[in-house]
Formats: C-alpha cells, structure tokens, sequence
C-alpha cells in the first residue's frame, strides 16, 4: 500500500513537470500575441491573485521592516515583496507575461 501510494506521487510529480515544461515552452514562442483566452485568464485569475500577493507582499514588508532596517536592506525588501508584484499586477498589458505598458516597452526591455 505504502509502495502505490509513492509510485502514485511520484508520477503525478512527472506528469505536473511536465506540463509546466510545455507551458514554458509555449510561453516562449506566443508571447508577443495573447490571444482570448490569455487575456480572459489573465483578468479573471491572475491579476485578483497578484493583487492579493501584493497585498500580503506589503504586509510582510512592513513586519519585516525593523528587521530589514538592522540589515540595511530595507530598498532591496521594498522592491522584492512591494513594487515587483503590484508591476505584475497594474503594469503589465493583459494576457502579457511581462510587465510593461504595452508590447512595445516590452519588446524594447528585451
């Protein structure tokens, strides 16, 4: 029983690295066109979801303040837990995967 139950994680592990290979590599060759479906995603899912890790981001920022302020890196934990996340969130164009304000910022970043 023991022996199925880690064949059966292991596998699912496979499957699930697989998949993100797949999508990695789609992601690279579409990038430049969201279609539909990218952008309808991107609005329904993933901005609420990078909303709310802004959020958190800049709750965790503020605990770890007294704590990054003794460390001398209060600029570099601003950026990782504040200002990254909500540039995902309200700069990048819909259904992009980089943040930008359009896809000719982001063509010229590259």
């Amino acid at each position: 029983m023991r022996l199925l139950r880690h064949s059966t994680a292991l596998i699912a592990g496979l499957l699930m690295s697989a998949s993100v290979m797949a999508a990695d590599s789609y992601n690279e060759y579409h990038q430049d066109e969201p279609g539909y479906f990218a952008m309808v995603g991107d609005l329904v899912i993933a901005r609420p979801l990078l909303l709310g890790v802004t959020l958190v981001g800049a709750g965790a920022f503020l605990v770890s303040l007294p704590f990054s302020a003794m460390g001398g890196n209060v600029g570099e934990a601003g950026h990782e837990l504040v200002i990254r996340p909500a540039e995902e969130t309200f700069v990048r164009c819909l259904g992009c995967s980089r943040a930008g304000y359009g896809r000719k910022q982001q063509d010229e970043v590259r």
